[in-house]
């Protein structure tokens, strides 16, 4: 009985698709990623591509991608970051995770910036009779609540909360760009940019789809010959499943409800 070898070819397409946060609820949840990521390795992949289209994400989630990718790397394993439709915002900061970044010249990218929002609904409360009553320990404990607005106070401090998360994003790009921070802080206004001003910013490598970031990735892993590429695809969580014949509206909305007042790396557009 003849055992069959395993390829010393593989080249692992990893998709990073939707809204990254730490919910299971959505297929880009982050322990999803990292489960994708530690099967690419389980299924011995000489390289690994992320295929990322997502809008952003939650700040935290973002941040345990990156750490988990560059984890990855350390262990001898090159990834490319492939950019598809939209990679923005976290879609941007977990590509920065990554050795070389392709965006095709049309991909929606950028929008590198944070955001908290919240909904002041207390005029609507006062017409339909609602009247919240609350105890609470401090003083910001019900901070972004609905039934009011905030103090000039608060809102110092979620500027502070902001400027702090922001001036990390800005770290790690400029960092993993090898660029000046001042050149990322001037770019890291939340606009948003088309892979080829990106590629001009010096925000991604190279121009190219998919394919062209597989044959980088089999370069840099020191492969000859056609690469034999596999794709880990991770379940669709119940809310994409149960909102799928409503193209993505309903997830938007319920995740918006989930991540509301929480700091998102988000381009709040899509």
């Amino acid at each position: 009985m003849r055992l069959r070898r395993k390829s010393n070819t593989r080249v692992a397409i990893v998709k990073i698709e939707g809204v990254i946060a730490d919910s299971d609820a959505f297929g880009a949840s982050r322990a999803k990623i990292l489960a994708s990521l530690k099967e690419a390795q389980r299924r011995n992949a000489r390289a690994i591509v992320l295929r990322v289209n997502s809008p952003g994400g939650s700040v935290a989630a973002c941040q345990e991608v990156f750490a988990a990718v560059e984890q990855v790397k350390e262990k001898g394993i090159p990834v490319i970051a492939s950019m598809g439709d939209v990679a923005a915002s976290g879609g941007v900061y977990v590509s920065m995770a990554a050795n070389e970044i392709f965006a095709n010249p049309g991909t929606v990218t950028g929008s590198i910036g944070v955001i908290i929002r919240a909904s002041d609904l207390s005029h609507l409360y006062d017409k339909v009779g609602i009247s919240p009553k609350v105890v609470k320990s401090g003083p910001y404990k019900d901070m972004l609540a609905t039934y009011r607005s905030f103090s000039k106070d608060e809102e110092s401090l979620l500027q502070d909360v902001i400027d702090d998360t922001h001036n990390q994003f800005v770290e790690v790009v400029a960092t993993s760009r090898k660029k000046p921070q001042s050149d990322i802080a001037r770019l890291a206004d939340g606009r948003i940019m088309t892979g080829r001003q990106a590629k001009e910013a010096g925000l991604v490598d190279s121009l190219g789809g998919l394919d062209a970031a597989v044959k980088r990735a089999a370069s840099l892993a020191g492969l000859s010959g056609e690469p034999q590429i596999f794709f880990i695809q991770p379940r669709k969580g119940l809310l994409q499943r149960l909102f799928r014949p409503m193209t993505g509206y309903g997830e938007k909305a319920v995740t918006s409800s989930l991540l509301s007042g929480v700091p998102l790396w988000l381009l709040p557009t899509f």
